[in-house]
C-alpha cells in the first residue's frame, strides 16, 4: 500500500498510469530473442529523415545552453507552412502535452469532459487527474457520434475531446459534420481537435482546419511530430488556437517544455518534403499489405485513416498478442479501449508486415 496515497489529490488516487506499447528490448531481455518487429506504437518505421539527423548533429555542441523557451525558430517555420500566426501555437512535449495544458487551464472538479468510447487514452486519464467528471458517449461504428455527444453536453461540460482520426480505430469524421458540431458549442465548452495523425489522411477528405480558430476561438487544434514526421523520441508537439487561448495555455506551460533537438529537429522535418511522401507511400503500401492479408485470414478490420489498423480475431486477443510475442512480434492489444478481441496493427516496412503476417497466421492455425 502507498503510504502517500491518502496525501495525493482526489483525483490522482484513483488514476492507472497509461501503459506504452512493450519496448523492444524488455521482449530481448525476456526471452533471449535477436531480431524483433515492433507494430505496437504507431511509429514511422522509416527511421530519421536525413535533414533531421543534420540538424540534430549541428546542435549538438550547443547542448550546454538552455534551449530557446518561446520556440521562436520552429513556431516562424509552422507559421509560414501552416499559414496562422506564432501568437496562435504552442509548443508540447508530444502533443500530449497540448491536450494536457487545455485541461490544466480550463477544468476544474466542478466540471465535466465529454469524449468518445473507444478513443485515446489519455483522455480518461487527463480528466480524472484534475478531478472532473467523465461523460464517455457511446461509440457509433467504432468512431464518434457527433450527435450523441452534443446531446450530452451540459452546463458543467467544459471540454470536449475528439480524436480526428481516431486512435486506436482509425475512423474519420467528415469535415462538414465535425464542423457543424464546433460550430454548434456553447460559448463555455471548449474543444480539442486531436489530429496527431492528419498527415495519413488522403487528401482527398482531410479536414482542412487550422483556420477554424479564428472562426470559432474554443477551439485548440493539436498536432505532432511523432508520427509522420519521424520524432516520436523527441516529442515535439503543437497546438493551434485563437490568441487569447494559447495566451492562456503559454501560461501555463513550462519554460523550456522543449528541448533543443526536438526544436531544431522539427523545424528540418518540417524542410523534409521527401521524408514525408516515402512515409505515405509506405504507409498506403503497408496498409493494402495488411488489410489484403486480414482478407485471406478471413478477419475483420476496421478502416483505418490514420498509420494502423484494428484487427478483429474473432477471439480474446491477449493470447494472440502473446503468442505473437513468443515469435518476435509486438502488436497493441486494445481491451483497455473496450475491444477485447481486436488488436491494433501500427503499419510497417514491407518486410516487418510480412514477418507479422506469417507469425499472425501460424498463431491462428495453433502453429
Amino acid at each position: 500500500m502507498n503510504k502517500f496515497l491518502n496525501l495525493a489529490v482526489a483525483g490522482v488516487r484513483q488514476l492507472v498510469p497509461y501503459v506504452p506499447g512493450k519496448p523492444v528490448d524488455e521482449l530481448q531481455r525476456e526471452l533471449g530473442l535477436t531480431e524483433i518487429v515492433k507494430l505496437a506504437s504507431n511509429e514511422n518505421p522509416l527511421g530519421t529523415g536525413s535533414k533531421v539527423a543534420a540538424a540534430i548533429q549541428a546542435t549538438l555542441p550547443e547542448l550546454t545552453r538552455y534551449p530557446d523557451g518561446s520556440g521562436f525558430g520552429l513556431k516562424a517555420a509552422l507559421s509560414a507552412k501552416l499559414g496562422v500566426v506564432p501568437e496562435q501555437i504552442t509548443l508540447g512535449n508530444g502533443s500530449s502535452e497540448i491536450l494536457e495544458l487545455v485541461a490544466r487551464s480550463f477544468v476544474t472538479p466542478d466540471h465535466e469532459v465529454v469524449f468518445s468510447q473507444h478513443a485515446f487514452a489519455l483522455y480518461p486519464i487527463l480528466t480524472q487527474a484534475v478531478g472532473a467528471q467523465a461523460r464517455v458517449v457511446p461509440a457509433s461504428n467504432y468512431g464518434h457520434d457527433l450527435d450523441a455527444m452534443r446531446a450530452s453536453i451540459t452546463d458543467k461540460t467544459r471540454l470536449v475531446f475528439i480524436a480526428n482520426p481516431n486512435n486506436p480505430t482509425g475512423t474519420l469524421l467528415p469535415q462538414a459534420e465535425l464542423e457543424g458540431f464546433i460550430a454548434a458549442l456553447p460559448a463555455h465548452v471548449l474543444c480539442v481537435l486531436d489530429e496527431a495523425y492528419y498527415e495519413f489522411v488522403d487528401p482527398k477528405v482531410r479536414t482542412e482546419s487550422l483556420q477554424w480558430p479564428l472562426r470559432y476561438p474554443n477551439l485548440i487544434i493539436a498536432r505532432t511530430f511523432s508520427k509522420a514526421y519521424g520524432l516520436a523520441g523527441l516529442r515535439i508537439g503543437y497546438g493551434i488556437s485563437s490568441v487569447d487561448v494559447a495566451d492562456l495555455l503559454n501560461r501555463v506551460r513550462q519554460p523550456f517544455n522543449s528541448n533543443m533537438l526536438a526544436l531544431a529537429a522539427a523545424e528540418a522535418a518540417l524542410d523534409d518534403a521527401e521524408y514525408l511522401a516515402q512515409t505515405l507511400a509506405v504507409n498506403n503500401a503497408g496498409m493494402a499489405q495488411l488489410t489484403s492479408a486480414f482478407q485471406e485470414l478471413e478477419l475483420e478490420w476496421i478502416p483505418s485513416s490514420g498509420n494502423f489498423v484494428s484487427v478483429d480475431v474473432k477471439q480474446n486477443a491477449l493470447p494472440i498478442y502473446q503468442a505473437l510475442l513468443q515469435k518476435g512480434v509486438i502488436v497493441r492489444p486494445i481491451a483497455n479501449y473496450e475491444m477485447p478481441n481486436h488488436l491494433r496493427i501500427s503499419i510497417g516496412t514491407e518486410r516487418e508486415n510480412r514477418v507479422f503476417i506469417a507469425a499472425l497466421a501460424e498463431v491462428l492455425r495453433g502453429v
